[in-house]
């Protein structure tokens, strides 16, 4: 389908979705969500893409919510929106995504970067979740996210304070992957999603099921599923293919079977 507030295109097996409202620094709005989501299941669903890369245009990857939409709403009418379930529908895209974060990332920006598997930051990028300042919290999954990637005592004071991070303090603490220049910011992304992009595709879904269950479960459960995604791959083409290319000393080809 046609979209008006964001591009895709594909490179190969990599898809790169880039967020395009840069007058208002790529805030997200619900029509923008309902496209982000909407790009992503088909992207996942295309059985040629292997690896998405994320990123915003202009000076931001998201500055945030649109403020303007939220300005008159009442608890009622933000609970009949379905705005957060779009959230969820992100959080259950089965292959990798990778963000590129140029400059700010702050409030659903952010929120939005977590919701990746990898986060590449330029050095000029701004991570933080500023709702306090408006009276309001995260409410995308920023105060759970957040602290699962940098723990309560960083967590708190983001969020109490409102301060966002430089690039390289949010690599400090975890928050991110690695920081390069911002010229480089997106080419790294890619780099990055073309090698997971060569790897078995079963494989790196389950890997990346695994190590999001290490969030939400038990460390027996977790183990559990691991467990039994290791034993499932046994009946993969792939796994064959990665084993016999081992032993003959060539690269191997995977098909995704």
């Amino acid at each position: 389908m046609p979209y008006s507030n964001i591009l895709v295109e594909r490179d190969g097996a990599i898809a790169m979705l880039t967020l395009n409202r840069p007058k208002v620094l790529n805030a997200l709005n619900r029509a923008t969500m309902d496209e982000i989501v909407d790009a992503l299941e088909a992207l996942d669903r295309d059985e040629d893409v292997r690896c998405t890369v994320l990123t915003g245009s202009g000076r931001a990857f998201a500055a945030g919510a649109d403020i303007t939409e939220m300005a008159g709403a009442t608890a009622v009418q933000m609970l009949a929106g379905y705005r957060l379930q779009q959230w969820e529908r992100i959080r259950k895209i089965a292959k990798p995504i990778v963000a590129a974060v140029n400059g700010f990332a702050l409030g659903g920006g952010c929120e939005l970067a977590m919701l990746c598997d990898i986060i590449v930051a330029g050095e000029s990028a701004r991570l933080g979740q500023p709702e306090i300042n408006l009276g309001l919290i995260p409410g995308a999954g920023g105060t759970q996210r957040l602290t699962r990637a940098i723990g309560k005592a960083r967590a708190m004071e983001m969020i109490l304070t409102g301060r966002a991070v430089t690039a390289t303090e949010a690599a400090a603490v975890g928050l991110v992957t690695r920081v390069v220049p911002d010229e480089a910011v997106v080419d790294e992304a890619k780099a990055i999603a073309s090698t997971i992009a060569q790897k078995p595709p079963i494989a790196v879904r389950l890997a990346k099921q695994a190590i999001l269950k290490a969030f939400d479960t038990t460390l027996e459960g977790g183990l559990d599923f691991e467990r039994n995604a290791f034993y499932f791959l046994f009946a993969t083409e792939d796994r064959a293919e990665g084993i016999q290319a081992f032993l003959d000393k060539r690269a191997p080809t995977f098909l995704g079977r």
